[in-house]
């Protein structure tokens, strides 16, 4: 099956976290994963998209949800990693080993880190210290799969229901991969501090040793994070995320058959994405682009900058061909006043939806008095307007 061709509108970015460009590739990849979401975060260009709207089961990528909850906790000074939490009798019996789930192995009564339920939960994918922390936060696990679910909707995560902290299966429990995929972003450039575990390896605790399921960190190819997923009725899923240079890109894949094969399909699949698409920055904020003529100003032109960083995501191949070019009726009439949006930066490249941005007037330009309208004028009528 092909990824979706859908072309993307190009708009000047409320990106999540920066002021760029999103262009969407026609560009069309087949894959045996059901669904699969891939964004370049630096522009929020989506380079892969298949079924990414659509809910599905995401299992344990679910619990980047509940860690989400916890940073922020962190961050904001109502947790500390050193809090300890009570492992009650029914986190054990729900998340624990009995039950065929992943688990960190934790006993009833015990008092537990914060910081040991975060390695838990991402090394060790435990239900049990998703319980934990969802008793901890809300008073009991239904309370904050409720939780769950506004902040998502606050984020901006509208095609997630959550019935639970840790993805157990439950047919109203639906995430999408473009809703995962804009949870990890977040999650990467909102939590630096914390990020740091979704890249360790490996983590002991009550002397079990355990290893991190996700197959890309052992890899030498950027991935520095985040969660794996699989139930009989999702498959096998990873969120993943890499970095190379300057670039990340965010990877979503769910409904594949086998480990073997989450590993190979998206290592792949990131691979693609780093090497048929380039960053290219194009512009600064406030760069001047080019000078319009005014008409009738105290000033005969005026600078033209653009607001926002321009960066654009593109394939390769289409680099050679990318043509910009600014457009405005002109001259532009006096007065005018700085911020003023007069005219259009216009970027065509072979494959891919044109980008338009305005741009500003650079400063503000007074009109002349009425002497000095009447001589613009008249040289106009008589040169053309030449000498202004």
């Amino acid at each position: 099956m092909l990824l979706s061709r859908r072309i993307f509108r190009s708009v000047l970015a409320a990106t999540l976290l920066s002021g760029a460009v999103h262009v969407q590739s026609v560009w069309a990849l087949d894959t045996p994963a059901s669904h699969v979401f891939m964004v370049d975060t630096t522009t929020g260009t989506v380079l892969l998209d298949k079924n990414g709207d659509t809910a599905m089961a995401p299992a344990s990528m679910s619990k980047l949800m509940t860690l989400y909850m916890v940073f922020e906790r962190l961050q904001d000074g109502r947790l500390s990693l050193d809090d300890k939490f009570y492992v009650s009798e029914n986190a054990w019996r729900k998340g624990g080993a009995k039950t065929g789930g992943s688990t960190m192995f934790l006993e009833p009564s015990m008092r537990v880190r914060v910081e040991d339920l975060i390695r838990g939960i991402i090394v060790q994918s435990g239900n049990d210290a998703c319980i934990v922390i969802a008793e901890a936060l809300s008073g009991s696990e239904e309370a904050f799969a409720a939780d769950m679910t506004k902040k998502a909707y606050e984020l901006g995560m509208t095609g997630s229901t959550f019935k639970n902290s840790t993805g157990w299966p439950d047919p109203e429990h639906r995430v999408t991969a473009h809703d995962l995929a804009r949870l990890a972003q977040l999650t990467v450039e909102r939590f630096p501090e914390y990020y740091h575990y979704y890249s360790e390896q490996s983590f002991v605790f009550n002397g079990i040793k355990q290893s991190n399921r996700n197959p890309l960190i052992y890899k030498d190819m950027g991935a520095d994070g985040l969660k794996t997923g699989h139930t009989e009725e999702s498959g096998y899923g990873l969120t993943a995320s890499a970095k190379r240079d300057d670039r990340r890109l965010v990877l979503v894949v769910n409904g594949l058959s086998s480990k073997k094969m989450r590993s190979t399909e998206s290592e792949r699949l990131l691979e693609w994405g780093f090497r048929e698409f380039g960053n290219y920055p194009l512009f600064k904020a406030g760069d001047v682009v080019t000078d319009a003529n005014v008409w009738l100003g105290q000033k005969a032109s005026v600078p033209l900058v653009i607001e926002n960083d321009l960066t654009l995501t593109l394939p390769k191949r289409a680099r050679q061909g990318m043509k910009v070019k600014v457009t405005f009726e002109g001259p532009i009439p006096a007065p005018l006043q700085k911020g003023q949006r007069v005219a259009m930066l216009s970027i065509t490249a072979p494959d891919v939806t044109p980008v338009e941005i305005p741009l500003l007037a650079g400063e503000s330009v007074e009109q002349l008095g009425l002497v000095g309208r009447l001589g613009a004028a008249l040289d106009y009528i008589l040169w053309g307007g030449g000498s202004r």
